[in-house]
Protein backbone atom coordinates (compact mmCIF):
# COMPACT_ATOMS: atom_id res chain seq x y z
CA UNK A 1 0.00 0.00 0.00
CA UNK A 2 1.37 3.28 -1.03
CA UNK A 3 2.47 5.96 1.97
CA UNK A 4 0.43 8.61 2.11
CA UNK A 5 2.85 12.04 2.09
CA UNK A 6 -0.07 14.61 2.35
CA UNK A 7 -3.67 14.59 3.47
CA UNK A 8 -6.92 17.06 3.71
CA UNK A 9 -9.62 16.20 5.46
CA UNK A 10 -12.55 18.05 4.85
CA UNK A 11 -10.51 21.53 4.60
CA UNK A 12 -12.76 24.65 3.77
CA UNK A 13 -11.47 27.99 3.15
CA UNK A 14 -13.80 30.93 4.09
CA UNK A 15 -12.48 34.57 3.17
CA UNK A 16 -13.85 37.94 4.15
CA UNK A 17 -14.51 40.46 1.25
CA UNK A 18 -16.18 44.04 0.65
CA UNK A 19 -19.06 41.30 -0.28
CA UNK A 20 -18.86 39.19 2.56
CA UNK A 21 -17.84 35.54 3.30
CA UNK A 22 -16.76 34.09 0.38
CA UNK A 23 -16.52 30.19 0.59
CA UNK A 24 -13.14 29.22 -1.65
CA UNK A 25 -12.83 25.38 -0.94
CA UNK A 26 -15.94 23.81 0.67
CA UNK A 27 -14.92 20.55 1.92
CA UNK A 28 -11.83 19.49 0.28
CA UNK A 29 -10.62 15.34 1.39
CA UNK A 30 -7.63 14.13 -0.46
CA UNK A 31 -4.81 11.95 -0.14
CA UNK A 32 -1.88 12.11 -2.02
CA UNK A 33 1.06 9.41 -1.92
CA UNK A 34 4.90 9.52 -2.30
CA UNK A 35 6.42 9.65 -5.31
CA UNK A 36 2.77 10.53 -6.94
CA UNK A 37 2.42 12.88 -9.56
CA UNK A 38 -1.19 14.67 -8.77
CA UNK A 39 -2.81 17.24 -11.50
CA UNK A 40 -5.16 19.65 -9.85
CA UNK A 41 -7.49 20.80 -13.03
CA UNK A 42 -10.66 22.77 -13.29
CA UNK A 43 -12.17 26.11 -14.84
CA UNK A 44 -11.03 29.26 -13.27
CA UNK A 45 -12.39 30.55 -10.00
CA UNK A 46 -12.67 26.86 -9.30
CA UNK A 47 -10.22 27.20 -6.35
CA UNK A 48 -7.24 25.15 -7.67
CA UNK A 49 -4.50 27.61 -6.76
CA UNK A 50 -6.33 28.09 -3.32
CA UNK A 51 -6.27 24.49 -2.86
CA UNK A 52 -2.37 24.10 -3.49
CA UNK A 53 -1.72 27.66 -1.01
CA UNK A 54 -3.50 24.96 1.43
CA UNK A 55 -1.49 22.39 0.55
CA UNK A 56 1.73 24.01 1.19
CA UNK A 57 1.17 25.93 4.28
CA UNK A 58 0.81 30.03 2.51
CA UNK A 59 -3.20 29.96 3.16
CA UNK A 60 -4.60 28.62 6.46
CA UNK A 61 -7.81 26.43 6.19
CA UNK A 62 -10.53 27.79 7.90
CA UNK A 63 -11.46 24.52 9.18
CA UNK A 64 -10.68 20.92 8.67
CA UNK A 65 -7.12 19.28 9.10
CA UNK A 66 -3.73 19.23 6.85
CA UNK A 67 -1.08 17.03 7.32
CA UNK A 68 2.12 16.22 5.42
CA UNK A 69 5.12 14.24 6.43
CA UNK A 70 3.37 13.90 9.44
CA UNK A 71 2.56 17.29 10.98
CA UNK A 72 -0.24 18.76 11.06
CA UNK A 73 0.19 22.33 9.10
CA UNK A 74 -3.56 23.52 10.75
CA UNK A 75 -1.42 23.57 14.48
CA UNK A 76 1.31 25.54 13.04
CA UNK A 77 2.20 29.15 13.91
CA UNK A 78 3.77 31.06 10.82
CA UNK A 79 7.16 30.68 11.80
CA UNK A 80 6.82 26.87 11.95
CA UNK A 81 5.28 26.66 8.76
CA UNK A 82 7.96 28.26 7.08
CA UNK A 83 10.68 26.56 8.66
CA UNK A 84 8.69 23.18 7.48
CA UNK A 85 8.38 24.48 4.15
CA UNK A 86 11.79 25.27 4.03
CA UNK A 87 13.22 21.35 4.86
CA UNK A 88 10.07 20.01 3.27
CA UNK A 89 8.61 21.67 -0.15
CA UNK A 90 9.69 23.40 -3.21
CA UNK A 91 7.49 26.26 -4.75
CA UNK A 92 7.03 26.79 -8.17
CA UNK A 93 4.45 29.86 -9.14
CA UNK A 94 3.46 30.83 -12.68
CA UNK A 95 5.56 33.98 -11.66
CA UNK A 96 8.67 33.83 -10.87
CA UNK A 97 9.39 35.49 -7.90
CA UNK A 98 13.26 35.92 -8.31
CA UNK A 99 15.49 39.19 -6.25
CA UNK A 100 15.92 41.16 -8.79
CA UNK A 101 19.15 42.51 -7.27
CA UNK A 102 20.39 38.57 -7.20
CA UNK A 103 22.19 36.55 -9.49
CA UNK A 104 20.58 33.33 -10.41
CA UNK A 105 23.04 31.07 -8.50
CA UNK A 106 22.43 33.71 -5.39
CA UNK A 107 18.12 33.40 -5.74
CA UNK A 108 19.11 29.95 -6.13
CA UNK A 109 21.44 29.65 -2.74
CA UNK A 110 19.21 31.40 -0.97
CA UNK A 111 16.87 28.81 0.77
CA UNK A 112 20.21 26.60 1.29
CA UNK A 113 21.84 29.49 3.07
CA UNK A 114 19.05 29.81 5.45
CA UNK A 115 18.74 25.62 5.93
CA UNK A 116 22.60 26.70 6.74
CA UNK A 117 23.89 24.20 4.52
CA UNK A 118 27.99 24.19 4.29
CA UNK A 119 28.14 24.53 0.69
CA UNK A 120 24.99 26.28 -0.59
CA UNK A 121 26.85 28.30 -3.51
CA UNK A 122 28.38 25.22 -4.60
CA UNK A 123 24.45 22.84 -4.81
CA UNK A 124 23.12 26.10 -6.56
CA UNK A 125 25.38 26.15 -8.94
CA UNK A 126 25.28 21.91 -9.76
CA UNK A 127 21.36 22.77 -9.79
CA UNK A 128 21.45 25.63 -12.11
CA UNK A 129 23.88 23.41 -14.03
CA UNK A 130 21.36 20.43 -14.39
CA UNK A 131 18.88 23.30 -15.69
CA UNK A 132 20.93 24.05 -18.63
CA UNK A 133 22.26 27.78 -16.73
CA UNK A 134 25.77 26.76 -16.22
CA UNK A 135 26.89 29.83 -18.35
CA UNK A 136 23.86 32.22 -17.13
CA UNK A 137 25.01 31.88 -13.14
CA UNK A 138 25.95 35.18 -12.96
CA UNK A 139 23.05 36.73 -14.84
CA UNK A 140 20.42 38.75 -12.97
CA UNK A 141 16.80 37.62 -14.01
CA UNK A 142 16.55 41.19 -16.07
CA UNK A 143 18.94 39.70 -17.98
CA UNK A 144 17.58 36.28 -18.60
CA UNK A 145 14.21 35.22 -20.53
CA UNK A 146 11.29 34.27 -19.38
CA UNK A 147 12.25 30.13 -19.41
CA UNK A 148 15.70 30.88 -18.02
CA UNK A 149 14.12 32.31 -15.38
CA UNK A 150 11.16 29.54 -14.48
CA UNK A 151 14.35 27.21 -15.17
CA UNK A 152 16.07 29.45 -12.37
CA UNK A 153 12.68 29.51 -10.24
CA UNK A 154 12.70 25.24 -10.55
CA UNK A 155 16.41 25.35 -9.30
CA UNK A 156 16.01 26.68 -6.60
CA UNK A 157 12.55 24.74 -5.70
CA UNK A 158 14.86 21.64 -6.34
CA UNK A 159 18.06 22.43 -4.04
CA UNK A 160 16.75 22.02 -0.41
CA UNK A 161 15.91 17.98 -2.08
CA UNK A 162 12.21 18.54 -1.23
CA UNK A 163 9.72 15.52 -0.73
CA UNK A 164 6.76 17.65 -2.13
CA UNK A 165 6.91 19.89 -5.32
CA UNK A 166 3.69 22.57 -5.57
CA UNK A 167 3.65 23.68 -9.02
CA UNK A 168 1.31 26.83 -9.99
CA UNK A 169 0.92 27.08 -13.80
CA UNK A 170 4.38 26.86 -14.05
CA UNK A 171 4.25 27.36 -18.26
CA UNK A 172 1.33 29.60 -17.87
CA UNK A 173 3.64 32.22 -18.81
CA UNK A 174 5.90 30.52 -21.81
CA UNK A 175 5.73 30.19 -24.88
CA UNK A 176 4.40 26.29 -25.87
CA UNK A 177 8.28 25.39 -26.59
CA UNK A 178 9.69 26.84 -23.77
CA UNK A 179 6.60 25.43 -21.81
CA UNK A 180 7.27 22.14 -23.18
CA UNK A 181 11.00 22.11 -21.83
CA UNK A 182 9.89 23.18 -18.71
CA UNK A 183 7.68 20.47 -18.14
CA UNK A 184 10.60 18.11 -19.08
CA UNK A 185 12.52 19.71 -16.26
CA UNK A 186 9.65 19.12 -13.53
CA UNK A 187 8.97 16.13 -14.33
CA UNK A 188 12.82 15.39 -14.24
CA UNK A 189 13.19 16.80 -11.17
CA UNK A 190 10.47 14.71 -9.66
CA UNK A 191 12.37 12.03 -11.09
CA UNK A 192 15.78 12.95 -9.74
CA UNK A 193 15.06 13.58 -6.38
CA UNK A 194 12.22 10.77 -5.85
CA UNK A 195 9.74 13.49 -5.34
CA UNK A 196 6.15 13.99 -5.10
CA UNK A 197 4.77 16.73 -7.60
CA UNK A 198 1.21 18.70 -7.06
CA UNK A 199 0.37 20.93 -9.90
CA UNK A 200 -1.95 23.10 -10.83
CA UNK A 201 -2.72 24.23 -14.68
CA UNK A 202 -4.75 24.57 -17.46
CA UNK A 203 -2.59 22.47 -20.26
CA UNK A 204 -4.26 18.81 -21.14
CA UNK A 205 -0.66 18.17 -22.20
CA UNK A 206 1.07 18.78 -18.96
CA UNK A 207 -2.36 17.25 -16.76
CA UNK A 208 -1.52 14.07 -19.07
CA UNK A 209 2.21 13.21 -17.92
CA UNK A 210 0.46 12.94 -13.64
CA UNK A 211 -0.32 9.96 -12.71
CA UNK A 212 -3.55 11.06 -11.39
CA UNK A 213 -5.53 14.10 -11.88
CA UNK A 214 -8.24 15.62 -9.94
CA UNK A 215 -11.09 17.70 -11.10
CA UNK A 216 -12.27 20.71 -9.19
CA UNK A 217 -15.86 22.71 -9.62
CA UNK A 218 -17.15 25.56 -7.18
CA UNK A 219 -14.56 24.39 -4.88
CA UNK A 220 -15.32 20.99 -4.54
CA UNK A 221 -13.58 17.56 -6.24
CA UNK A 222 -16.06 17.29 -8.75
CA UNK A 223 -13.81 13.65 -9.94
CA UNK A 224 -10.64 12.02 -10.30
CA UNK A 225 -9.00 10.30 -13.62
CA UNK A 226 -6.26 8.41 -14.57
CA UNK A 227 -4.05 10.72 -17.27
CA UNK A 228 -5.10 8.86 -20.33
CA UNK A 229 -8.43 10.31 -19.26
CA UNK A 230 -7.88 13.53 -18.69
CA UNK A 231 -10.29 16.32 -20.14
CA UNK A 232 -9.03 19.98 -18.91
CA UNK A 233 -11.41 22.76 -18.06
CA UNK A 234 -10.64 26.67 -19.51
Amino acid sequence: MSETILSLEDARLVLEGNAGRIEILKGISLDVSRGESLGLVGPSGSGKSSLLMLMGGLERATSGRITALGHDLTALDEDALARFRRGNMGIVFQSFHLIPTMTAVENVAIPLELAGVADAFGRAAAELEAMGLGARMDHYPAQLSGGEQQRVALARAAAPRPAIFLADEPTGNLDAATGEAIMELLFGLRDRHGATLILVTHAPELAARCDRVVRLADGRIAGEDRARRVKVAE
